[in-house]
């Protein structure tokens, strides 16, 4: 996770008013693991890969751990507040 996805994170999550355990959970919405499903939830599942950065917490579900096990997340934010999150391969 860059530090502008950690940041994006942070304010999304906060912006929520979950708890402390909240994070931005992921998950493969297709069994290959192309297209994704984002939501804010209060803790992680079960079988979730928890991924921690300068106190952002991102929850990974079973399939999107598969498939993104080398990619790195990014964010963007528009002029208008719309936030884009991009994934990208992990620089050596």
């Amino acid at each position: 996770m860059t530090d502008t996805a950690s940041t994006v994170v942070k304010e999304i999550v906060s912006r929520n008013g979950g708890p402390d355990s909240a994070g931005l959970r992921i998950e493969a919405e297709d069994g290959g693991g192309t297209e994704f499903a984002v939501a804010i939830v209060p803790t992680p599942e079960e079988s979730d890969v928890v991924v921690e950065q300068d106190g952002a917490r991102v929850f990974l579900g079973t399939v999107a751990t598969k498939s993104l096990d080398d990619k790195t997340l990014d964010a963007r934010v528009a002029d208008d507040g719309r936030v884009a999150f991009d994934i990208m391969p992990q620089q050596p």
